[in-house]
């Protein structure tokens, strides 16, 4: 015994003089100094160790100044490096899901000088885009994609006689989607030997990670101690001269049998055809490349379950990594954000459906995922046993607040407006076909700003104009979303629907301008008329103001209930010579087209013009993409003016 812990101690003083050694010979490196990703794979350990720590300083400064999405991008730092040192981007495919963590990927390929351009205008997306760059392999925007574009590539890559791999690195929130499952049904069937999926597991999806998901994932981090134990006895086969490599090979068929039981009999990855190696620790390098390195050698699909931790590296996004998600500009030293969120129109809409829930107890509240930030907070805490969050899983979403509708009850899916596209087929099949009373909250219509294309809400209004039995409103401040809420859940049948846009209204409206329907605002006897809806409102006001200091008289139409059109509205308006649209929605199918079918068939005469997005629009602040598009105050106005001299109409 006594020789056992000599031995010991001098294989720590070994080691500790080897530690010492490399400390002195290694040169300390910087991001800056370095040609990205190739040379990653020429530092030590240690190196990549201090490379980590530098990226964590650059992303908490960033993002303080730009927004974004801080929390799971700290907690991702160790494992974009590993996957950089292993793998050979981009002859190798990384697919990032959700991409809003590929911050760190953005900073070893080759962007570290664009980097503090992230989310504004003209400069980096703050997600994946093969435009930006040849190791973005593919947009990602929205969830549980990854795996389905994993499949793609590697049966490509296959085809084509190509050796490399196709990697999907995947959230545990991400799971809860159903076409993560249809992706590994798919590839466990075709064996494909060059993808390697990652789950990224923090434990933490946007709001908590819910479900049976969340709690077979548990299970299987508490079988962390089965990876540590062959681990050890691994390191210690290879150290028996000779023998060590037989030995291993022939107590495999006992580690799987010891496996098998530790698993309880089942592994839900090894099921579906993977091979499944982990948990492993996701900021631990040596771990995590040696466990890559162990998935490249596998002639099947592999799938690696990575331990994170949320908002790694400081401490408010570690504490509260659900309000570090995604995050306006904050002070780095308190973490405190210099925007509060006290009062937006999320909240102001939670705050209502609680008022409404106390006096009706069919409401019931859905969300996918997104409970705070979609104000639900409130009824989830108000009341629990009529609460539900599905997970990342909006077409369940759907298809469940019909199943509640049928038996009696009022459900209320707050869900953002590009997240709703995915249940499209699910609005109509099972909501709209049999006439079933929901009503969703769609948050974040219109422009988004930094977060770019794939995440505009501009396609919420031509979606839901195809569905039949549909009403759409889209108020203009808070006290007329609250008329909306109250219309279209106790006054509507069928799909209802109240939009409104991100954080606060734009500011305060005379009482008479609020309706549930639509309102005329007249300076006096025009032959001008501007027709808008939602926030942009404010800036026609603006804009007829200045147009009036400028001997230009000019009449709005705010439409609030803006889904299914006035069958009089075409009476109401063909008398104007001079009509103009503005409107914070993609041009195809939008209210501003259906008015023009109308004024075509009613044999409108005048000049009928429409200013709409009319194509995909790039990160940048809301106000820059407002102007961009001509929904500003001065570009309306601009625009007027311009329309009114070229038709001698002023």
């Amino acid at each position: 015994m006594a020789f056992c812990r000599f031995r010991s101690g001098l294989l720590k003083m070994k080691e500790k003089n080897n530690i010492e050694k490399i400390a002195v010979t290694e040169k300390k490196v910087t991001l800056s100094e370095l040609k990205l990703p190739e040379d990653l794979k020429n530092l030590s350990v240690r190196q990549c160790g201090a490379l980590c720590s530098e990226i964590r300083n650059i992303l908490i400064t960033t993002v303080s100044k730009n927004g974004g999405h801080l929390a799971s991008n700290l907690g991702a730092v160790e494992l974009t490096m590993a996957i950089h040192r292993v793998f050979n981007s981009p002859d190798d495919k990384i697919i990032w899901d959700v991409g809003h963590q590929s911050y760190t990927h953005k900073i070893l390929t080759g962007r570290l000088a664009e980097f503090s351009t992230l989310r504004r205008k003209d400069g980096l997306s703050g997600f994946p885009k093969p435009s930006e760059s040849i190791h973005d392999t593919f947009i990602s925007g929205h969830s549980s994609t990854s795996v389905s574009v994993a499949c793609g590539i590697a049966e490509a890559m296959r085809i084509q006689g190509k050796n490399n791999y196709a990697v999907a690195v995947i959230g545990d929130g991400a799971m809860t989607g159903g076409m993560f499952y249809e992706a590994m049904n798919n590839i466990g069937r075709g064996k494909n030997s060059h993808l390697i999926v990652i789950l990224n597991d923090n434990n933490m999806s946007i709001s908590k990670s819910v479900g049976s998901v969340a709690k077979y994932l548990t299970s299987l981090r508490n079988s962390e101690e089965y990876l540590q134990t062959k681990r050890a006895v691994e390191r210690g086969l290879k150290k028996i001269p000779i023998m060590g490599k037989s030995v291993a090979r022939g107590i495999k068929n006992v580690k799987d049998s010891v496996k098998y039981r530790i698993f309880e009999d089942s592994n839900l990855f090894e099921d579906m055809g993977f091979i499944y190696l982990g948990p492993v620790n996701g900021h631990d390098l040596e771990q995590l490349e040696e466990v890559m390195r162990m998935a490249k050698t596998y002639e099947e699909p592999v799938f690696i379950h990575v331990k994170t931790v949320k908002g790694k590296g400081y401490m408010p996004a570690e504490r509260n990594p659900g309000e570090y998600h995604g995050i306006s500009r904050f002070d780095i030293e308190t973490g405190n954000p210099e925007v509060s969120a006290n009062k937006c129109f999320s909240t102001v809409f939670g705050r209502e459906l609680v008022r409404m829930a106390h006096n009706d107890s069919r409401i019931t509240a859905i969300t996918a995922a997104m409970k705070y930030g979609t104000g639900l907070q409130f009824f989830c805490s108000c009341f629990p046993e009529r609460f539900f969050d599905v997970g990342i899983a909006e077409q369940h979403a759907v298809t469940f607040a019909g199943g509640l509708a049928s038996m009696g009850m009022i459900p209320v899916f707050a869900v953002y407006s590009s997240f709703l596209q995915r249940a499209y087929d699910q609005l109509i099949h099972d909501i709209s076909i049999g006439n079933l009373h929901i009503v969703l909250g769609i948050d974040r219509a219109g422009i988004v700003g930094e977060d770019g294309e794939t995440h505009q809400g501009l396609l919420d209004v031509p979606m839901l104009t195809t569905i039949k039995n549909t009403t759409i409103y889209s108020p203009c401040c808070y006290e007329e979303l609250t008329l909306c809420m109250k219309q279209a859940i106790f006054e509507d049948k069928g799909l209802a629907a109240v939009r409104y846009p991100r954080g606060a209204e734009p500011s305060a409206f005379e009482s008479c301008y609020l309706s549930a329907d639509h309102v005329f605002i007249s300076n006096g006897r025009s032959n001008i008329l501007i027709i808008t809806y939602g926030r942009i409102f404010n800036e026609a006001l603006k804009a007829q103001n200045v147009l009036f200091s400028k001997g230009i008289k000019c009449d709005i139409l705010k439409l609030t209930k803006i889904w299914p059109l006035s069958e009089s509205l075409a009476r109401e308006i063909e008398n104007y010579s001079c009509i103009v649209f503005f409107e914070e929605s993609m041009d195809s199918g939008s209210i501003s087209e259906k008015i023009a079918d109308m004024l075509v068939e009613s044999s409108y005469q005048g000049d009928y013009s429409r200013v709409t997005a009319t194509g995909y629009v790039k990160q940048a602040s809301v106000m820059e993409c407002l102007e961009q598009l001509g929904l500003t105050s001065d570009r309306m106005s601009e625009y007027i003016m311009k329309r009114s001299s070229e038709n001698g109409k002023a």
